[in-house]
């Protein structure tokens, strides 16, 4: 099992929720692009923004904690060496109790549910946030969430976007029976 970053410690005591803005594949290298003012304003008002990987440049966390100090990343298959050796390939954040596993994904987009579900086996998690297929992906397989936001800047897409997730503070440590669709409200938003 993993080692799960706790981020409950980063929110005010007495909080019971937690909005989290949700982007992957942005492939922005250093100079020329930027993610869409659209999504910025809408991270505006989150708690922590999650970045899936294909980050590709560090610039583009800059301009993500420029609208929120909070921002967890990991590292996907396109980016450049200093992200990779900044961000790890996969993580496992604990907010609010509710788990929740990120990575990027690899290989064929078909495949990449099987694939998170063997990478995070051992870590009981209740949602998992993945890029890689530049699909939004918003299902619930055997009781996990499994969330991807698609890309927010990807224009050969059928459409961009970016993901809002909101969790419920947990009554049952993680591992025992709950009803975790409760706890995590997640959405897709078309740009």
């Amino acid at each position: 099992m993993s080692q799960a970053i706790n981020f409950s410690d980063n929110l005010p005591d007495q909080v019971n929720s937690a909005k989290i803005g949700v982007i992957s594949d942005t492939h922005i290298l250093d100079k020329g692009g930027h993610i869409p003012g659209v999504v910025l304003d809408a991270f505006k008002h989150v708690d922590l923004i999650i970045h899936a990987g294909d980050i590709v440049s560090l610039g583009v966390i800059e301009e993500l904690k420029s609208v929120c100090a909070k921002v967890v990343a990991v590292a996907g298959n396109m980016d450049q060496e200093a992200v990779r050796k900044k961000y790890p390939v996969k993580q496992v954040l604990e907010i609010l109790g509710v788990r929740v596993g990120l990575m990027h994904g690899a290989g064929p987009a078909l495949n990449l549910p099987e694939l998170l579900k063997d990478a995070f086996r051992e870590d009981n998690c209740d949602l998992i946030i993945f890029g890689h297929s530049h699909k939004p992906m918003n299902e619930r397989i055997g009781g996990v969430l499994f969330f991807n936001p698609g890309s927010a800047t990807d224009f050969s897409a059928a459409y961009n976007s970016y993901g809002i997730i909101k969790l419920k503070k947990r009554l049952t440590p993680p591992g025992q029976e709950s009803d975790s669709q409760s706890e995590i409200e997640a959405k897709i938003i078309k740009i």
